[in-house]
C-alpha cells in the first residue's frame, strides 16, 4: 500500500481536483483506492458522489482513532458503478468522509501523539494498494497528520508567482518535517495544474519551476481545462465524461499517477535550496 499526501499551502490551485483527477485514473486502472478528505470544507466528498449515511467522517475516526473501524466507515463512491476495470476484480474507490469537525485538529501545535492519530486509523486499510490523502490548504495540524501517514507527498501548484513560491516554501517544510517526525517521508513530487498554454506568464513560470525543481517537477504537466468545474459539479469521474477534451485529461492523469507512484525515493534533495 502506498500513502500518498496530495498538498499545498495556497488554496485555489487546483488540489482537490488533482486528487480526484488521481482517483478516476486509479479507478480505471482497476487499483483499489482510499481517499481520505481531510480537508474541512469535504469538497472531495462531493465530487466523489458519497451520499451521506450512518458512518463516521474523518474527523470522529480521528477523535477515537484505536477505536474507529475504519472498514465499517468508509463510504464508496458512486463512481465505481461507471468503472470498467482492466478486469483484476471489482472496482474499489472508497472514501473517509470530509467534515467540518476535522478543524478542531488544524492548529499548528499539535504533538507527536496526535500527529499519529490518521496512521492509527490508516491501519486498518489493508485492502487498499493505493490511498490519497487529500489534505487542507494550509501547514498547519491536519496536514502535518496527513504527512505523518504518509509515504509520499505531492504538491499542487499553479505556475504563478505565489504558487511557485509556496511550492518552495512547502518543500522546505517537508524536509524540516521529515527530519522531526517522519525519516521514511519523501516528496513525490510537483504537479503543475491549471495551465494556459498560450500564457507568457505560464510559459516563464513553468521554466523558472523546472529550474527551481529539476526532476521534482513532474510530468505530464496538467492544462486548464474549462469544462472541468461541470464533471465535478455532476460528480462524475474524468475518464467518463464524454468528449475529446475530458479523455485527454483522462489519459494525462493515467500518465501522471503513473509517475507519480514510481517516483520518491531516488530523487535528489533539492529542498534545502
Amino acid at each position: 500500500m502506498q500513502v500518498v499526501s496530495i498538498s499545498s499551502l495556497k488554496g485555489g490551485v487546483g488540489k482537490t481536483s488533482v486528487t480526484t483527477g488521481l482517483a478516476s485514473a486509479a479507478l480505471a486502472a482497476g487499483i483499489p483506492t482510499l481517499v481520505v478528505d481531510l480537508d474541512p470544507h469535504a469538497d472531495a466528498t462531493t465530487a466523489l458522489g458519497v451520499l451521506a449515511g450512518d458512518q463516521l467522517d474523518i474527523g470522529r475516526m480521528l477523535k477515537s482513532p484505536r477505536r474507529a473501524k475504519l472498514a465499517d466507515n468508509v463510504a464508496g463512491s458512486s463512481w465505481t458503478a461507471r468503472a470498467h476495470t482492466n478486469g483484476s476484480g471489482p472496482a474499489v474507490l472508497d472514501v473517509a468522509v470530509g467534515s467540518a469537525y476535522t478543524g478542531i485538529y488544524d492548529r499548528p501545535d499539535l504533538g507527536r501523539r496526535d500527529l499519529r492519530r490518521l496512521s492509527t486509523v490508516l491501519a486498518g486499510a489493508d485492502r487498499y494498494d493505493l490511498v490519497l490523502i487529500d489534505c487542507p490548504p494550509s501547514l498547519n495540524g491536519l496536514t502535518r497528520m496527513a504527512w505523518s501517514a504518509s509515504d509520499k507527498v505531492a504538491l499542487v501548484a499553479e505556475p504563478g508567482l505565489f504558487s511557485v513560491a509556496g511550492t518552495e516554501r512547502t518543500m522546505r517544510a517537508i524536509q524540516l518535517f521529515k527530519q522531526e517526525f517522519a525519516p521514511n517521508l519523501s516528496p513525490a513530487g510537483i504537479v503543475a495544474n491549471r495551465v494556459r498554454t498560450g500564457s507568457s506568464e505560464h510559459t516563464y513560470r513553468l521554466a523558472e519551476m523546472e529550474s527551481m525543481f529539476g526532476d521534482l517537477l513532474l510530468s505530464p504537466r496538467i492544462p486548464e481545462q474549462a469544462n472541468w468545474q461541470q464533471i465535478q459539479g455532476a460528480a462524475h469521474p474524468v475518464h467518463h465524461w464524454p468528449g475529446e477534451s475530458a479523455k485527454s485529461s483522462a489519459a494525462l492523469f493515467d500518465a501522471l499517477l503513473a509517475n507519480l507512484l514510481a517516483t520518491g525515493s531516488g530523487l535528489r534533495n533539492r529542498t534545502q535550496r
